[in-house]
This record gives structure tokens, sequence and C-alpha cells, in this order.
């Protein structure tokens, strides 16, 4: 019976200590890195946590929009038990970011702009709208080397004929 008694208290204590496997964690400012940039971490206001994949990992970012770049390609994007995380631009309290709304003109650490907050603004976009307008912003401003490299063969190659 003790010894049974033994097990339950360990596995109820093991299993208290899984509830960290949701919500954002404490970033350490200006020592984490983005993990699409590789930037230092540094402004309270703009940063972003994903919480995914096989073994719930978080990752860090400097701006919403380096987040929502970096996700779109993984296979665990859309899974109920992905989680997202931005700061509130005015209180820099995590916020959940697929229920905030975002506002523009924001000077944020990669230049998309956006800043959340739980409450609806006027001319506010929800999480799909600034998806949208971040994927939008980033193949307007930001082409990859792959890019701009087909761009110069193409332009060389009008200029050799």
């Amino acid at each position: 019976m003790f010894r049974h008694l033994i097990f339950v208290i360990t596995v109820m204590l093991l299993a208290g200590c899984s509830e960290t496997s949701t919500g954002p964690v404490e970033v350490k400012w200006d020592r984490d890195v983005c993990e699409r940039c590789r930037m230092m971490l540094s402004d309270r206001y703009h940063a972003a946590q994903i919480r995914g994949g096989e073994k719930s990992k978080v990752y860090k970012f400097d701006d919403i929009g380096g987040a929502i770049l970096w996700i779109q390609d993984k296979e665990w994007k859309d899974n109920e038990s992905t989680e997202i995380w931005v700061n509130d631009h005015r209180t820099g309290n995590w916020i959940d970011a697929r229920k905030a709304w975002y506002v523009t003109g924001q000077s944020t650490p990669m230049e998309f702009g956006l800043g959340a907050q739980r409450e609806e603004p006027v001319d506010g976009m929800n999480y799909a709208e600034a998806e949208a307008f971040i994927i939008q912003r980033d193949k307007k401003y930001n082409q990859s080397g792959a890019d701009l490299k087909e761009h110069a063969n193409e332009h060389e190659h009008q200029h050799h004929h």
C-alpha cells in the first residue's frame, strides 16, 4: 500500500512538471537570439514565440513578421497544439497571437511594422490579415538571394540579345 502511494505521488509530481509544455517561456532579453535572423531579442514590445513540433519546442523571434514567415513551411503549422505568442505592443505582456489584433505604423526590429494587442482597434487586422500582410510585404521587399540571382540572370540574358 505504501509503495503504491509513493508511486501515485511521484506520477502526480511528474504530471505537474509537464504543465510547462504550454504557454510562452521567459525570454533572456539581449541574450536569446531570433530563430530566423539570429539577432538578439531586445524589443520587449514586438517579440514573438512559437511552441510546436514533435516535442512542443519553443522558438523565439524578434518580430511577429519573422515568426509568421518561419512557420509557413512547418508541417505542424496548423496543429491545434501549436501555439504562437506575441508581446502586446503597449504593455509587453504575452498574448495569443491568433486571437490578437494588429496595428500598423510600429517601429519593429525587422520593419514589418505590426504591433499586437488584445482589443480590436480602429483599422486593425486580425491574425489571418496580419499573416497575409507579412507574407505580401516579404515578397515585395525581401527577395531571397536565389530570386535576386534569377533576376540578375534574366537581366543579363536580355542585354546579350
